[in-house]
C-alpha cells in the first residue's frame, strides 16, 4: 500500500468513525426527548419521533435517493454513452418535488391518524388486509435487499480501488461502520448522517467538476476531446440508446418512483407543512445540482481515465479522483462517495427492519396490538429490532460478495420491483374511494411476477422488435391491468378505513 492509499484510507475510516459518533449521540438525545413526549420506541426508532424540518427534510429524501448507481454506476454510464445518460438523469430532478406534492400532506395526515410507523402501516390501515400486509412487507425486505448489495459493492470497490487491498476488506470495513450506526440509532441516526452525507455530496460534485474542467484545459477544450473519443457523446439519441429505452427509463426513474417506500416514509416523518413546503424547493435545486453535475462529469472523464484500465464503468469517478486530484481533494471526494453509499444503505436497512419487526413480527406473529410506552413488552421489541437490523446487515454482506459488473443495473431493478409492488396499492389506495385490497394484491403479484421474469432473461433493459425498453413499462401496465380485475372480484374496503382517507 502506498502512502497516498494510508492517508486517504486514514481520512475515510476516520469519517466513517465521526458519522457513527455524531449519529449515534444525536439518536440518544431525540431518544430521551420522545420518552419525555411519551412516544414510543417503534416511533422513535423508525421514525425519528415525526420531527424533521425543511432542510433536514430534502437533505435526507436526496441522500437516501441518489446513491451508488448515481455517483459510480450513472457516471461510468455517462463516460460510456454521453450526453443521452445526462438526459435521463434529469428526469430525476423532480423526484422529490412529485412525492411531497403528490403524497407529502396526506402521508403526514393519515401517517398521524392511524399512528403509523412504515408504509405498510399505511396500507394495512387502508385495506385491512393481512395478505396485504405479508405480500408488501416481504417485497419490502427482498427488494431493499439487492438495492443494499448494490450499494456495498460501491463501498468495497471504493476501498478496494483507493488501498489496494482485497474487494472483501473493503467490504468488512465499510459494511461493519454502516451496521454499527444504523443498528443502534435507528432513523434519528440514519436522518442525522443523511444531513452530513448530503453536504458532503453537494461538495463532492463541486470537487469532481472543477478537477475535470480545470485539468481538461475548460470545457471548450475537453468537448472537442469527448467527440474525438465518442463520435454519438452529443447526439440525444445515439444508436445504442434509442427513444423507447430513454422513455422506458424515465418511467423508471421518474414518475414512478412516487412508489419507492424508502422515498414515501419520509412524508410520514416531517414536522408540519411548512417544513414539507420549503423542502420541495430545497430538494428539487439540490437534486438537479448534483444530477446534472456528477453526469457530467461522468462523459467529461473519459478525455482524462481511458475505459481500458478500469475494470468496470463503475470504476470511473475513484480512478478520475486519483488520477488528477490534489491528495486532500481526492481524500475528500472518495469520503463523498462513501457518503452517498452509507446514506442509501442506512435508509435501506432501518426500513427493511422496521417492516419486519413491525409489518411482520408485531402484528402477525406476536399480534400485539398496542405496546405500552416503558412497558417490558417494548423494551423486547426495542432489543429484536437491534437484532433483525444487524442480523440484515449481514446478510447483504455475504450477498456482497462476489459482485456483479455495472451496479446501477442491480440497482435499477430493485427499483422497478419495489415500484410494482408499491405504486398502485399506494396512489390508488390513497385517491380512489373504490380501491380494495383485492386489487392490491392482484397488482403486486402481476407486477413484480411479470418483472422478475422478464429480468430473468437479463438484468437491465430487454428488446422488443429491435428496441431495447426496461420492463418496468410493461409490468406497471399489467400492475395497473390487474389492480382493475382485482378490485371487480374484491370486497369494498371497510367504512371505518374510508372514513379515515376520505372523509375530510
Amino acid at each position: 500500500m502506498t502512502n497516498t492509499a494510508i492517508i486517504i484510507t486514514v481520512i475515510c475510516v476516520v469519517y466513517m468513525f465521526l458519522n457513527i459518533v455524531i449519529s449515534l449521540y444525536v439518536s440518544k438525545i431525540q431518544a430521551k426527548k420522545d420518552a419525555s413526549d411519551g412516544k414510543g420506541f417503534l416511533v422513535s426508532y423508525f421514525m425519528g419521533g415525526r420531527s424533521m424540518g425543511g432542510f433536514v427534510l430534502a437533505m435526507t429524501i436526496m441522500a437516501t435517493f441518489i446513491s451508488a448507481s448515481t455517483f459510480m454506476g450513472g457516471a461510468g454510464m455517462a463516460n460510456l454513452r454521453g450526453l443521452s445518460w445526462v438526459y435521463l438523469a434529469i428526469i430525476q430532478v423532480p423526484t422529490a418535488f412529485l412525492l411531497l406534492a403528490l403524497l407529502g400532506k396526506k402521508f403526514a395526515i393519515l401517517g398521524r391518524k392511524t399512528n403509523a410507523v412504515t408504509v405498510i402501516d399505511l396500507l394495512d390501515a387502508r385495506y385491512e388486509s393481512k395478505a396485504v400486509s405479508i405480500i408488501s412487507s416481504v417485497s419490502l425486505v427482498l427488494f431493499s435487499v439487492a438495492i443494499m448489495v448494490a450499494q456495498y459493492i460501491g463501498g468495497a470497490i471504493i476501498f478496494e480501488t483507493i488501498t489496494g487491498l482485497p474487494y472483501i476488506t473493503g467490504l468488512l470495513i465499510f459494511g461493519v461502520s454502516v451496521l454499527i450506526y444504523t443498528a443502534w440509532g435507528g432513523f434519528k441516526a440514519v436522518v442525522t448522517t443523511d444531513v452530513i452525507q448530503g453536504s458532503l455530496m453537494v461538495a463532492g460534485v463541486v470537487l469532481i467538476l472543477w478537477t475535470v474542467i480545470s485539468q481538461g484545459g475548460g470545457v471548450e477544450a475537453i468537448t472537442a476531446r469527448v467527440g474525438e473519443i465518442n463520435p454519438y457523446w452529443n447526439v440525444p439519441n445515439p444508436p445504442a440508446v434509442q427513444p423507447p429505452f430513454l422513455l422506458s427509463l424515465w418511467i423508471l426513474v421518474g414518475i414512478a418512483t412516487i412508489g419507492l417506500p424508502q422515498t414515501a416514509v419520509r412524508g410520514m416523518a416531517f414536522k408540519d407543512t411548512k417544513s414539507m413546503h420549503r423542502s420541495m424547493t430545497y430538494s428539487t435545486c439540490m437534486f438537479a445540482f448534483i444530477m446534472l453535475g456528477i453526469n457530467l462529469a461522468g462523459v467529461f472523464s473519459s478525455v482524462m481515465v481511458n475505459p481500458a484500465d478500469l475494470v468496470t464503468f463503475d470504476y470511473t469517478l475513484p480512478a478520475l479522483a486519483l488520477a488528477a486530484m490534489p491528495l486532500i481533494l481526492a481524500a475528500l471526494f472518495i469520503a463523498c462517495i462513501l457518503s452517498v453509499v452509507m446514506s442509501t444503505v442506512s435508509s435501506l436497512l432501518i426500513m427493511a427492519s422496521s417492516s419486519i419487526v413491525k409489518d411482520l413480527y408485531v402484528k402477525h406473529i406476536a399480534k400485539d396490538k398496542e405496546i405500552e410506552v416503558g412497558s417490558v413488552r417494548e423494551k423486547s421489541i426495542k432489543t429484536i429490532s437491534l437484532v433483525i437490523t444487524a442480523i440484515l446487515g449481514v446478510i447483504v454482506i455475504l450477498l456482497t460478495v462476489n459482485p456483479p459488473d455495472l451496479i446501477v443495473w442491480v440497482n435499477l431493478f430493485a427499483f422497478g420491483g419495489l415500484q410494482c409492488a408499491f405504486l398502485f396499492p399506494i396512489v390508488f389506495g390513497l385517491f380512489w374511494k373504490k380501491a380494495n385490497a383485492m386489487g392490491s394484491i392482484f397488482s403486486a403479484v402481476a407486477g413484480v411476477g411479470v418483472f422478475m421474469l422478464s429480468q430473468s432473461f437479463a438484468l437491465g433493459p430487454i428488446t422488443y422488435f429491435g428496441f431495447a425498453v426496461n420492463p418496468i413499462v410493461h409490468s406497471l401496465i399489467i400492475g395497473a391491468i390487474a389492480f382493475l380485475i382485482g378490485n371487480m372480484f374484491g370486497k369494498d374496503s371497510p367504512q371505518k378505513a374510508l372514513d379515515i382517507f376520505f372523509k375530510e
